[in-house]
Formats: C-alpha cells, sequence, structure tokens
C-alpha cells in the first residue's frame, strides 16, 4: 500500500459540490476558483477513458516512455478517469503510484492497491519532498494550470524528480489551420529527457466550423490559461533545468480518411471521440465568456463534426 503524504488531510466536501450547466455536471470549486472549465460527470469520464484508449494506440500500448526499468514512485497530474495511473499501476506491481485532480472522481472497486489518489490543486506547491519521484506524468493539463503558473509548475515536478527522474507530458495546442492543432508529448528527465510531438492534421480554411471553433476556443480561454501551453513546453523545461531536449512530430487524425494503414485505424477509433471532445472543451467558457448560446455551440460543433467526416477536409 502506498503511504500517506504526511501534508495529506481529510478532503473538504466543498471539492465534491457540482454545478448543473447546460445539462453537464461541473465543479463548482473549478469553476468559482477558475481551475478547470470542462465536464466532470459520467459522460466526460467516459470520454477520457476514450482518449486514453486513443492515446494507447497512438503510443502503441506503451505508458511510460522513458527508460526506467522498476520505478518505485509515480505521479500522475489530472489523473481524471485513472485509466492511465491504473494501467502504470497494474504494469508495475512493485511501484507506488500516486494520482492528484482537482475533483475526486470516483475510482473503479478493481483498482490495484499500490495506487492512491489525491484531491488538490496543481496551481499550488507541490507539498511533495525533493528528490521524491522516478517519474511524473502530465496529460492534457493546459485547461487546469493557469496560464501564469506554467513556469513554476515546471520547476515544481524538476524539484520533486529524483535526479535522473523523467516527467512524461501531453498536451494538444487546438488551433485548427492548415494543421488542426499541435499535441506533444514530452518525456522530461532530470539529466537527458525528450520531448514526443504529435500534430492534428486538417485541411481547413477560416470559413469552416473547425477554424470558428478552435478560434473561439482561444479566445475564451485567455487570459486565464494558455491553450498555446504544447508550442511553450520545450523552453519551459530548459529553463526549469530540464537537459537534452528531442522533439519528434507524428499526427492524430479525425477520422478513417488516412489511407496508410495505422493512421486509417487510429483516425477511424477518435472518430466517436471528436464530437464529445469539441462539446466538453467548449460548454462553458463559450457560453459564460464569449455568450454564446447553447444552440450556437451544440450547431458549431456538430458542424465540426461533420468536416471530420467529409472525406473532402482530409481531417
Amino acid at each position: 500500500m502506498i503511504e500517506e503524504d504526511e501534508q495529506t488531510v481529510a478532503l473538504d466536501d466543498s471539492y465534491r459540490e457540482i454545478v448543473r450547466f447546460a445539462n453537464r455536471d461541473f465543479q463548482r470549486y473549478a469553476l468559482e476558483n477558475g481551475v478547470y472549465f470542462a465536464p466532470v460527470d459520467d459522460d466526460e469520464i467516459d470520454r477520457l477513458q476514450y482518449m486514453h484508449a486513443i492515446f494507447n494506440m497512438m503510443f502503441d500500448n506503451r505508458l511510460i516512455f522513458p527508460p526506467i526499468p522498476n520505478p518505485q514512485r509515480i505521479l500522475d497530474c489530472g489523473y481524471g478517469s485513472a485509466a492511465w495511473a491504473i494501467d502504470v499501476a497494474r504494469q508495475y506491481p512493485e511501484c507506488e503510484v500516486l494520482g492528484i485532480d482537482i475533483y475526486p472522481y470516483p475510482i473503479p472497486e478493481d483498482c490495484p492497491p499500490n495506487v492512491d489518489f489525491q484531491v488538490d490543486d496543481l496551481n499550488s506547491p507541490s507539498t511533495f519532498p525533493s528528490n521524491y519521484f522516478d517519474l511524473v506524468h502530465s496529460r492534457m493539463m493546459a485547461g487546469g494550470i493557469h496560464a501564469n503558473q506554467w513556469p513554476n509548475y515546471m520547476r515544481d515536478i524538476y524539484r520533486i524528480l529524483r535526479p535522473g527522474g523523467w516527467c512524461q507530458m501531453v498536451e494538444i495546442y487546438f488551433n485548427a489551420q492548415s494543421d488542426n492543432g499541435t499535441l506533444t508529448a514530452g518525456m522530461r528527465l532530470k539529466g537527458p529527457w525528450v520531448i514526443l510531438e504529435f500534430s492534428i492534421v486538417a485541411n481547413v480554411t477560416r470559413d469552416h466550423a473547425l477554424r470558428r471553433w478552435s478560434q473561439l476556443y482561444l479566445n475564451s480561454m485567455q487570459p486565464a490559461k494558455d491553450p498555446r501551453a504544447a508550442m511553450h513546453l520545450q523552453n519551459w523545461m530548459i529553463e526549469a533545468g530540464f537537459e537534452q531536449v528531442e522533439a519528434r512530430m507524428l499526427t492524430l487524425p479525425l477520422s478513417g480518411w488516412p489511407t496508410d494503414p495505422r493512421q486509417h485505424d487510429i483516425g477511424a477509433a477518435n472518430r466517436p471521440n471528436v464530437h464529445r471532445l469539441l462539446l466538453s472543451l467548449a460548454l462553458y467558457p463559450f457560453s459564460r465568456v464569449l455568450g454564446l448560446s447553447n444552440t450556437d455551440i451544440q450547431l458549431l460543433v456538430a458542424q465540426a463534426r461533420n468536416e471530420a467526416d467529409n472525406p473532402a477536409f482530409k481531417v
């Protein structure tokens, strides 16, 4: 079993409070404190679980990229559906795996005994001791880390990693243009570290729904969040003290139109997830920040989904 951190306290019930908005459940604390703007209901958990499966396809079922044969402690930042943390705990049964998230998501009953979950705001300084983890995993945190907190977040990760430890990161840059976006998954070693980058390819113009959605998303998230965080990870990591940066670009298709068999399979599998992804990220910020009606948001997302289904767009 995992030993509890000395700084761990009983969960404040305010973290469990839910706000109903556009027929979806959101965490009251996250909205009121500007931490996170996506739903936290069962539909969102299912979407996050599905996205985990897509990442597994992209990464050839490799959960950990760095060469860590026998990790002793792993931290998962923003565990969400808990899929990655649970898979890693099963793959490394002798390793202590800890997940941190702003919301106390329900945890599956069949969790392995070497994984534990805590609720905390990752915008605050970490209470973990220095030189503690072999690996810190941070995936899809651009919607949760405040725009001005990224350098501190990186320095915190660097501090709590043991010498030679790694940080593996995944972020999406939602910017539909000639390329629809850039997904960056980085493996940061405290010593050498590596970055893997992925681009989501799309053939769109400024009049297309995918382009309009991405521009509205950028506008609605700023200045509270940095939707372009994926593009800055390399510099932030270097400034935090990480060394030996490498980058590699891959593509993540939105539907099954690629002629390459592997890309076709990934795109076909990703197709059902695209509508849910665009809608989950848009509902609250498009309405509360930009003033769009729920009907307008639903229509825009449906148009974007139809574009991804159209072979003429080659998305």
